[in-house]
């Protein structure tokens, strides 16, 4: 439900801005305007790409759609294949270098993907797609979660170590205010700047994980340790295990900053 209010409050702002680029255009065939021959020929389709983010396994494309002088639609998609956690070693440190958080570190693997609708408010004189603007906008984000490994000891005098294996989604939805500037480069190309886009909102999932035998008490009070020593800032997590089964639930804050150079063209 809360999606499909906010895309129908993305819609309704979109057909607002194109009714008035209708009612420029109006005005000005009847004289109280005129357009220039480069505002005629202007191309109010652009297709571009993130280039900064590519070296991260990000991949990020926006179409954005000129509506009038002054205002225009976006809206983006980005995605992360499967792979090693962006920044492992940062967060390792971050850990003290804990050997169990290491550990899991090192075998997990992370994707997600991104939707980000938008609308463009170019504030300088030659608009129409070009110069600074701000843009507030929404964001549905996924990221799923894969071999969260944890390895635990299980018998007496002689004991084994096993391992139980976590895996699940996190989904989050966020508002922000993107402030950039765009350049034509020549008849065909544009140049997009992100010069930040700070933006903050909530998230929710869970990872999960079964056992294949029972676990003693011993190894359950070993695995909610690793699981408790996983530190994400602003996120409320609840640890539960128990003999057959061993899950954590994130819910809380969610933020994170846009920012990036985008090379495309326009038709």
């Amino acid at each position: 439900m809360k999606k499909t209010f906010l895309l129908t409050l993305f819609f309704g702002i979109t057909l607002f801005a194109s009714a008035q680029a209708a009612s420029e255009k109006e005005e000005s065939l009847y004289g109280s305007a005129y357009q220039t021959d480069y505002e005629v020929k202007q191309q109010m389709n652009l297709f571009k790409v993130n280039l900064t983010a590519i070296p991260i396994r990000n991949y990020s494309f926006q179409y954005e759609r000129v509506l009038s002088k002054k205002f225009s639609a976006a809206i983006s998609y980005k995605f992360m294949p499967s792979g090693n956690v962006p920044f492992k070693n940062s967060i390792i440190r971050m850990s003290d270098n804990d050997p169990d958080v290491e550990d899991m570190l090192n075998k997990l693997t992370m994707s997600h993907s991104a939707i980000t609708p938008e609308i463009r408010w170019y504030v300088g004189k030659k608009g129409y797609g070009r110069g600074f603007y701000i843009a507030p906008f929404y964001r549905y984000a996924k990221f799923n979660a894969e071999n969260l490994s944890v390895t635990y000891e299980e018998g007496g005098l002689t004991p084994t170590q096993n391992t139980i294996t976590l895996e699940g989604s996190n989904t989050a939805n966020t508002f922000g205010i993107m402030l950039g500037a765009q350049w034509a480069l020549g008849k065909h190309l544009v140049l997009d700047w992100w010069i930040l886009g700070p933006h903050v909102g909530k998230s929710k999932g869970d990872l999960i994980g079964n056992s294949a035998s029972p676990m003693s008490t011993e190894a359950q009070n070993e695995i909610r340790d690793a699981l408790e020593s996983i530190d994400i800032p602003l996120i409320e997590k609840t640890v539960t295990v128990t003999a057959n089964r061993a899950s954590v639930a994130f819910d809380g804050m969610w933020g994170g900053l846009r920012a990036g150079i985008s090379f495309g063209f326009k038709f």
